[in-house]
């Protein structure tokens, strides 16, 4: 019995040139440019993010404005959450050991996760922060250390 190549030959060429488009439709077409910010499996301190919690996904996605000579409270996130620094400058402080990150317009950063910190704003104007939470469904995305003021 004899086999025509053909069918095999036409499958190839076609997920050969799928692929292609797929990798052409995210940076590679005229006219559009793919930048990563942020990529990464630890926080900005160089601990390991944990795994994803189980429940129903949802995303939230905050504007922060931090104005000259405000601290935000001692909180924590219990999700993976990055952020890019819009305007500004923003020192993060780790609480436990004074791990300090400072921050200015255009840097990003991944986020602790489960670990006491606040940020400040050090600067002269104030500081706009997105920040995205991959956190669950009907849980909180942020937690104010007992004693502290919202």
């Amino acid at each position: 019995m004899k086999i025509s190549m053909t069918p095999f030959l036409i499958i190839f060429y076609f997920f050969c040139s799928t692929y292609a488009y797929a990798h052409d439709v995210h940076g590679k077409q005229q006219g559009i440019a793919v930048d990563v910010i942020t990529k990464s499996d630890t926080s900005w301190d160089g601990t390991l993010l944990p795994h994803y919690a189980t429940g129903q996904p949802e995303i939230t996605i905050l504007k922060i404005t931090v104005q000259p000579g405000a601290t935000l409270p001692i909180h924590e996130h219990p999700y993976i959450n990055a952020g890019i620094l819009m305007t500004g400058e923003l020192t993060v402080v780790r609480k436990d050991n004074g791990k300090t990150l400072h921050l200015k317009a255009g840097d990003s950063i991944t986020e602790l996760v489960n670990t006491w910190h606040y940020g400040k704003n050090e600067g002269k104007v104030p500081a706009e922060i997105i920040v995205f939470y991959a956190g669950i469904k009907g849980k909180p995305i942020t937690i104010i250390e007992k004693g502290q003021k919202k």
